[in-house]
């Protein structure tokens, strides 16, 4: 099979090429493989794997064998409708490992003048804070820069100043963790470009930058957690873990109805409802019994008395959490939900009246191509993977170009002067080259 980047190789320069990105979204419930082209900052999806995963608990590796074949499977479905070879994807990682706390760093400008330099001396310093040992620093997320006495600044490159000071949020995981998801991927014969927290990444995929500006939460409610991630004033303000989700509503009915786990995962897809007054006393559903008793019918109204305190249960935690930042009357745009298990009835009317804020439901929007492959809340962590490596992509591409060297002004000068070099010679008789001059070219060509 052969990788799409090859097929562009002729007609366009190196850096101009499309790039595959493949975002893996390994959960608790699903591993999601999204295909995305990147082309001039447009994000084309190509295609997209989706398969059952049990090797995981509550957003952690569980069961490595059981883990690679889940990816394994999502790889080979998400290659085989893209018509591409993956070999490198960015991994999104979640679990109630994950922490975020606050950091400041402080830079002194060098030449008066903020650079790039500058920005990335003074973010290494905000990393530089005691980190146990089993743990490492997945995301330095600035919140705001200070230039002399002057804040609120998100870009200070540019600004004159003789201080820079960065106050960030550092997103920290566990270390094995984390190398479990790699080990899973790279036996699998996959790279992993990066490892990316699965909120950050949602983010990436169904927040609009308004959102970001006046204040939004996003819920990410998956089969073993359900993520936040707090965004304000267009910067990440808080990022927390809470060790419950779908898996657990699931549970609830299995032992509610006295049902198995997979008859009750159907049932909550099929007809669960987060909210009882929704449902009409004369619905009802057929539970399969277990241990060899006879399917029964049940009404739809118990259904949805078992689910609705587990979600309700679920949404003040989440109410506790944004309560305790001290941020909730920042978040002016409300709360968008995403993740598989936000698509039950009734999810977004009843976490409006326990959150008390606007809430709605999160779509992966700015990409094109088989979109409707993804246009689900539960597809918003792939999509944002694929968005997070386009952005990289586009930033490394950005600093290698400021970072290649240009020719000195006396290589400049002895181009100029090697032409009338050779017309001055007697006779019509051409000289050689100046050796000056082939060091010119030999090195032009070296370097571009």
């Amino acid at each position: 099979m052969k990788s799409r980047n090859q097929e562009h190789q002729g007609g366009r320069p190196k850096h101009d090429e499309p790039e595959i990105v493949v975002g893996l979204d390994i959960g608790t419930t699903k591993v999601t493989a999204v295909v995305g082209e990147v082309d001039d900052g447009t994000i084309t999806i190509l295609g997209v794997g989706n398969v059952p995963c049990r090797g995981l608990r509550k957003g952690v590796v569980s069961n490595i064998d059981w883990t690679v074949r889940s990816i394994r499977d999502a790889i080979e479905a998400a290659q085989q409708m893209a018509g591409v070879e993956i070999r490198t994807v960015y991994a999104g990682v979640a679990g109630s490992h994950i922490r975020c706390q606050p950091s400041d760093g402080v830079a002194a400008v060098a030449g008066g003048e903020v650079q790039k330099g500058d920005v990335d001396r003074v973010l290494e310093g905000a990393r530089a804070i005691p980190v146990d040992a089993d743990r490492q620093i997945l995301h330095v997320l600035p919140r705001e820069f200070i230039v002399d006495n002057q804040d609120g600044i998100r870009d200070p490159i540019g600004m004159s100043g003789v201080r820079l000071q960065a106050k960030v949020n550092l997103v920290t995981a566990a270390t094995g963790c984390v190398q479990n998801v790699v080990r899973c991927a790279e036996r699998c014969g996959l790279t992993v470009a990066d490892v990316v927290l699965e909120p950050l990444a949602s983010a990436e995929a169904i927040l609009s930058e308004d959102e970001k500006e006046i204040g939004v939460v996003i819920i990410d409610i998956g089969g073993g957690t359900t993520d936040l991630l707090l965004c304000v004033d267009g910067g990440i303000a808080h990022s927390s873990v809470i060790p419950a989700g779908g898996n657990n509503i699931t549970s609830d009915i299995a032992a509610g109805l006295r049902t198995p786990m997979a008859e009750a995962e159907r049932l909550k897809r099929n007809f669960g409802c987060a909210l009882g007054r929704m449902v009409s006393d004369d619905d009802e559903v057929e539970v399969p019994g277990v241990g060899g008793h006879p399917p029964r019918r049940v009404a739809r109204r118990v259904l949805s008395d078992i689910i609705e305190p587990r979600v309700e249960e679920i949404f003040a935690v989440v109410r506790k959490r944004i309560e305790d930042t001290g941020l909730l009357e920042q978040l002016s745009a409300g709360a968008v939900l995403t993740g598989g298990a936000v698509l039950m009835e009734g999810m977004p009317e009843f976490a409006e009246e326990i959150l008390g804020m606007p809430v709605r439901l999160g779509y992966p929007v700015g990409i094109s191509g088989i979109t409707q492959l993804v246009q689900g809340p539960q597809y918003a962590t792939g999509v944002g993977l694929v968005k997070y490596g386009a952005e990289a992509i586009r930033t490394a591409r950005k600093m290698k170009a400021l970072q290649a060297p240009q020719p000195s002004q006396r290589l400049l000068r002895e181009l100029e002067e090697a032409p009338k070099s050779g017309s001055s010679s007697s006779g019509g008789a051409k000289k050689p080259p100046r050796p000056s001059s082939n060091r010119f070219w030999d090195w032009l060509r070296a370097a571009f």
